[in-house]
């Protein structure tokens, strides 16, 4: 999934990059509020992590703006301000979450898998199409009882599209969900790495249909 990091400390800006990325999740940093700002005023992400003390204007008045323009981007408040006060007035503004530096990484990541199935609308981190399931906490998938090792970006193909299956998802979006900003990439990209799944899930009770001119879509088989 797609992630906007607004951190103005290098050191926790590149830790926190490196563990999402190894989650599968595609990162954009930005150290500066003001361009974080309007970087969300043309690009949707599925995730905010906002610092609050930022050079620029400060996370509070980031999150209110995008609450104003009535983006509903789950955001999750990252600071080293714990006081009470701070906190009810991130949740007040639109925050979804809170989490006071320093944290530990599996609690970051435990938090993110939560309001992202929660954007979906979901209450586990098991994702079900036909007889593949993937499990976003432990990043393994299973067609049946065999387990497919998949590369990252594969799984993050695949978590995408068995999030909403039937749901057609063009290149565009594709490439946005799986490639940041510093990963600028082509469509024909994409094109590889789907057949690339198609043969990691042969013989799976679902398969992934290229919808001519639109996209790709997961689907199941039919019950017999």
């Amino acid at each position: 999934m797609r992630i906007l990091l607004v951190e103005d400390t290098r050191d926790v800006g590149e830790a926190i990059v490196a563990r999402l990325t190894r989650c599968g999740h595609a990162v954009d940093w930005e150290m500066d509020g003001q361009a974080a700002a309007e970087i969300l005023d043309f690009t949707a992400y599925d995730l905010v992590i906002l610092d609050i003390m930022l050079p620029g204007i400060d996370g509070f008045s980031i999150l209110q703006r995008l609450r104003a323009a009535r983006n509903d981007t789950p955001v999750l408040v990252l600071t080293a301000r714990s006081e009470v006060e701070d906190r009810v007035s991130a949740l007040d503004l639109g925050a979804d979450d809170y989490l006071v530096k320093p944290f530990d990484f599996r609690e970051l990541e435990a938090r993110t898998r939560v309001l992202l199935r929660r954007r979906e609308g979901r209450a586990t981190n098991v994702l079900v199409c036909g007889d593949i399931v993937l499990d976003r906490s432990a990043r393994a998938v299973r067609i049946g009882n065999r387990e497919v090792n998949l590369k990252r970006r594969e799984l993050t193909l695949l978590e995408i599209l068995v999030s909403r299956p039937g749901r057609v998802f063009s290149k565009e979006e594709l490439l946005d969900q799986i490639f940041g900003f510093e990963e600028a990439s082509g469509p024909n990209v994409i094109e590889l790495y789907v057949g690339r799944l198609r043969r990691k899930l042969e013989g799976a009770r679902a398969e992934i249909r290229t919808i001519r001119g639109l996209g790709y879509q997961l689907v199941p088989h039919a019950t017999p």
